[in-house]
């Protein structure tokens, strides 16, 4: 019997280059759902009632979700963490008219020590995002190093698919929704799961 773990999940999208930014980007928002998803982040964070609030976005990609929170917040401070020039590139562009109000990091949340430096946040969010860690077994990991980066009171916003029945069937990249409420809770945090649809479910983690 073999002792070692799994292998992780090959992507077939190579978000390092500009083609398949773009080609990704011009169907994201075709998604159904995503707009409703954008809606409660964006509640979610006007609720923390801070006019500068301080806000990292893990896996930020061209930029849709931060375009829609300071469209909503017009004072927040976002950094964005992605690991693809590329998709930073697309996010300048779509956030240019925001140019105080945003902080690129190019850096990949799968490498150990992505949150040195960074400081604290009011909030993080990541939308999509968690399975690009490329296996479900990593995301405890995760969980605990943003809780590390939050402020007292802060709060994670967490949305991502999930495995089960008319979502999606790769058990070993997606977690079920039990599986991502115990693993937010695994890292400390009280979890409030607040929207489930379309495959997605987001959770406010504090």
């Amino acid at each position: 019997m073999s002792n070692r773990e799994p292998a992780d999940v090959p992507t077939p999208i190579d978000f390092l280059t500009m083609r398949d930014a773009q080609e990704w980007e011009s169907k994201a928002m075709l998604r159904p759902y995503r707009e409703d998803f954008f809606a409660v982040f964006a509640d979610e964070l006007k609720a923390i009632d801070k006019p500068a609030i301080r806000i990292l976005e893990l896996g930020s990609g061209p930029g849709f979700l931060a375009h829609h929170v300071l469209s909503k917040i017009p004072g927040a401070q976002l950094t964005l963490l992605d690991y693809s020039s590329a998709m930073h590139e697309l996010a300048r562009h779509r956030l240019i008219d925001n140019p105080g109000s945003v902080t690129f990091v190019e850096r990949s949340f799968k490498e150990s020590g992505w949150e040195v430096g960074l400081g604290q946040f009011d909030a993080v969010i990541t939308n999509q995002a968690v399975h690009e860690l490329r296996h479900k077994r990593y995301a405890a990991a995760l969980h605990a190093q943003v809780k590390g980066l939050l402020r007292a009171g802060g709060v994670y916003l967490v949305a991502d698919h999930y495995f089960g029945e008319r979502a999606m069937q790769n058990d070993q990249l997606y977690m079920s929704l039990a599986e991502q409420r115990s693993c937010l809770e695994s890292a400390g945090f009280t979890v409030s799961e607040i929207l489930v649809k379309g495959g997605r479910a987001l959770y406010r983690a504090t």
